[in-house]
């Protein structure tokens, strides 16, 4: 049978060549040939003995089997690059695209990805668990079962296929890709290994989609299985049969040239096809053999680490990581680090990795931490409050993690937000988006970072009760906890929504508060009105009701109120307060303080608002000339003064 897939309109009239990809000599005609398995001994000695060389002998033969010039490997000089936490060897080789597998996980997607740590999350649709180190080789490890791996890996392959086709077969490939050891704990029936791809899955799948799946080398495990090669018919093959499936496409795509004899359209697209097919059966690849960490005592711990580290710096070309995705690695890369270093507690380390990274079940971590697993809200709170933590070595891990050489609390949102909504990846996407560009406006105001607060296990409507009344006397951690948890109920529900066009409209055009959610929350949260709102939005949200509004001195439902309605009057209690009514009793002295500190604040907020519209604006009209100092000196004079008299009020600014 063919191996290739010829459309039924194609007409070509130059005719596609297959390139020579020899490194020698090519005074004579040239055509892909499979190398014996004789003529990888040498190959495969040189790179076992090689001290940079840190990988087991199969994955040696791995390589050694899938080079196109396997002599060429004898003698090679490794690359080493360097990465946060130590250097990586890199052997650079060109091999035959079907002795690679695509990526088993595909970081570019982590944002788009259904975690188990959503309830709602199926099997078959569960990122997998991240892979961890061997205990010696620079080698991933895999734990998930074989069939949900080769399930992920050609969802990925299909997808990448359709979003992201490139162009391959008129040439050949040229920009390399990066694969890396890899073996599995339960591999069932399959070969235990690979060389598993962490960039180039694009091209890879590109090179693939026009291979059918021969029938006389691989037999699919049901009639249902689609005739399109795909990862899993290749990672079922031992690798000695898997050569030998490289060999009969190639000999079969000849065989289609030499027979397609003519000059017709049918014969030239023939041709072509096997051509195309031939130019597409070798990439260039670095394959990571080597890890050499900074801190001896780490040995090959963090190698994962340095792996995805490497790929996320990397991509700058045809498809860069969308900044979720960054997010989403930069985030696994914190937790992990603090993990590594000790900072996750001495009792429960490893539950609160779990239930940080959200992957795998966490229902049996979420309860050893005391918190009801059910509540995907109470998890989110949990990622919050851990990485608003004071500690001065977590802020360091998350500093050099992040690349600021002073943390502050903005930073912290990007990977708080996408651990946090790993509790709600089974949202559609339509669904999911606003909530995540709700979130991004800013969800984190300073107290959390500097004061103290533990998540309680708030599951019922009492307990919401009793953490309001702790609120309202005054109890700072039971205020910032009830205002995470109502921040991300109502996100999450649709009732806080990033600041729109029309949220003036709603509310009579009165300015409302622009701010980011977190201010928002945080500004409502300094009233007793407020708290009273943000209270019971979180028992009626729970309970699949719509938030009530403070009226007439009490919570009142409100007819007809979309989440954009909800949305609107939030913001625009937060810029005018509510109603007087809702105090039972005199603010109290602190209270009015407070008041105060937060009208001033919410002035500077609108100050810089405007110190941004008229930069816009200069920008917009392409102003390049300074403005006078006649005209500045009166504003540079007061924000002096105002610097001066607020630091008399405020203590000095921490150190670290």
């Amino acid at each position: 049978m063919s191996t290739i897939d010829i459309p039924d309109e194609y007409d070509d009239i130059d005719g596609i060549e297959v390139i020579d990809i020899r490194s020698g000599d090519r005074s004579t005609p040239f055509e892909h040939r499979v190398e014996p398995v004789s003529k990888t001994t040498k190959a495969i000695k040189f790179l076992e003995d090689h001290p940079d060389v840190q990988i087991s002998p199969a994955a040696v033969r791995r390589i050694a089997y899938g080079a196109v010039e396997p002599g060429l490997l004898e003698g090679a000089r490794l690359e080493r690059h360097r990465v946060e936490t130590g250097w990586l060897s890199v052997l650079t080789y060109r091999a035959y695209t079907l002795m690679l597998s695509p990526a088993i996980e595909n970081d570019r997607l982590l944002d788009e990805a259904h975690y188990a740590a959503d309830p709602d999350t199926s099997n078959h649709q569960r990122v997998l668990s991240m892979p961890t180190a061997h205990d010696t080789d620079a080698t991933l490890v895999y734990a998930d079962a074989m069939d949900d791996l080769l399930a992920a890996i050609d969802r990925a392959s299909k997808s990448v296929r359709k979003n992201n086709p490139q162009e391959v077969g008129r040439r050949i490939v040229e920009r390399s890709l990066t694969a890396v050891p890899a073996t599995f704990r339960n591999p069932g029936r399959h070969p235990d290994d690979d060389l598993s791809l962490v960039d180039g899955n694009s091209r890879w799948a590109a090179c693939t989609a026009d291979i059918k799946v021969p029938a006389s080398s691989i037999r699919p495990t049901n009639a249902k299985d689609p005739d399109s090669l795909l990862p899993s018919h290749l990672m079922r093959l031992p690798l000695a049969e898997r050569r030998n499936l490289v060999r009969e496409i190639v000999k079969n795509a000849y065989r289609d040239i030499n027979a397609a004899t003519g000059t017709s359209k049918a014969a030239r697209a023939k041709r072509d096809q096997a051509a195309r097919l031939l130019n597409a059966m070798t990439v260039p690849v670095q394959v990571i053999v080597g890890y050499t960490d900074d801190n001896p005592t780490m040995g090959m711990g963090r190698f994962p680490v340095a792996v995805r580290s490497l790929l996320m710096r990397m991509n700058i070309g045809v498809k860069e990581f969308k900044e979720p995705s960054k997010n989403g690695v930069t985030a696994e890369e914190i937790v992990t680090a603090l993990f590594d270093a000790g900072e996750l507690g001495d009792d429960n380390a490893q539950a609160v990795r779990d239930v940080l990274l959200g992957r795998a079940d966490v229902t049996d971590a979420m309860k050893s931490l005391g918190l009801n697993p059910a509540f995907r809200d109470l998890r989110f709170t949990y990622v919050v409050q851990q990485l608003t933590r004071k500690e001065p070595r977590l802020n360091a891990v998350m500093a050099a993690k992040l690349d600021k050489r002073r943390l502050q609390v903005t930073h912290r949102s990007g990977p708080i937000v996408e651990l946090g909504l790993r509790s709600y990846s089974s949202f559609p996407k339509e669904k999911l988006a606003p909530v995540r560009t709700a979130l991004d406006t800013g969800c984190l105001w300073q107290a959390l970072a500097d004061h103290e607060w533990t998540v309680e296990n708030i599951d019922n409507d009492q307990a919401v009760d009793d953490l309001l009344e702790r609120a309202d006397n005054g109890d700072v951690p039971a205020r910032l906890l009830l205002g995470v948890l109502a921040m991300v109920t109502l996100v999450t529900g649709g009732y806080l929504l990033a600041p729109g066009g029309s949220a003036e409209q709603i509310v009579g055009n009165i300015k409302v508060m622009r701010a980011g959610v977190g201010t928002v929350i945080k500004t409502v949260l300094d009233t007793k009105e407020g708290r009273q709102v943000l209270a019971d939005a979180i028992k009626r949200i729970r309970a699949g009701l719509p938030p009530r509004w403070w009226a007439d001195g009490h919570l009142v439902e409100q007819d007809g109120w979309k989440g954009s309605d909800f949305n609107a009057h939030l913001r625009l209690a937060a810029n005018h307060g509510f109603a007087p009514e809702g105090y039972q009793n005199e603010p109290t002295a602190t209270e009015l303080e407070d008041k105060a500190l937060t009208a001033f604040q919410l002035s500077l907020t609108r100050a810089a608002d405007d110190l941004d519209y008229l930069t816009a604006l200069r920008k917009k009209n392409g102003t390049t000339t300074e403005l006078s100092w006649t005209a500045v000196e009166p504003s540079f004079k007061q924000l002096t003064f105002m610097n001066k008299h607020f630091a008399l009020i405020s203590e000095d600014e921490p150190r670290g």
